[in-house]
C-alpha cells in the first residue's frame, strides 16, 4: 500500500520560512512524479509545485514562483517544499501527491496517491 506522510508544517510569521517534507513508502519512488497542492478555507484546491522523476523538470504556481522551491531525494524517498518569504495568503493545508507516471504537472487529476496534509499558518 502506498503511503505519503507530510511533515514540517507549523505557525510562522510573515516573511519567515518553512520546509515541508513528504516521505513515500509502498512503491518505487525514483520513477514517479510528485506534486504539492494546498487547500485554504473557502477556496478550491490549488496547485503549488511539481517535479518530475529525476528532478530536472519543475513547475510552480505563479503565486509562489520565486519564493518556493520543490526538490527531491530519491535515496530517501522524499520530496521537499522549501517555502521562503511566506505571506498570510499562503496559509493552508499542504498535501503532497504522487503520480504513477514520470511527471504529473499541475492538474490534481494526474495524481494517484495523496498524503493527509500538514497545516501551514502564516501570521501577519
Amino acid at each position: 500500500q502506498v503511503q505519503l506522510v507530510e511533515s514540517g508544517g507549523g505557525l510562522v510569521q510573515a516573511g519567515g520560512s518553512l520546509r515541508l517534507s513528504c516521505v513515500v513508502s509502498g512503491r518505487t519512488f525514483s520513477n514517479i512524479g510528485m506534486g504539492w497542492f494546498r487547500l485554504a478555507p473557502g477556496k478550491a484546491r490549488e496547485f503549488v509545485a511539481a517535479i518530475n522523476w529525476a528532478g530536472g523538470t519543475r513547475a510552480y504556481a505563479d503565486s509562489v514562483k520565486g519564493r518556493f522551491t520543490i526538490s527531491r531525494d530519491n535515496a530517501k524517498n522524499t520530496v521537499y517544499l522549501q517555502m521562503n518569504s511566506l505571506k498570510p495568503e499562503d496559509t493552508a493545508v499542504y498535501s503532497c501527491a504522487a503520480t504513477t507516471t514520470i511527471y504529473g504537472g499541475s492538474s490534481p487529476n494526474e495524481y494517484d496517491y495523496w498524503g493527509q496534509g500538514t497545516q501551514v499558518t502564516v501570521s501577519s
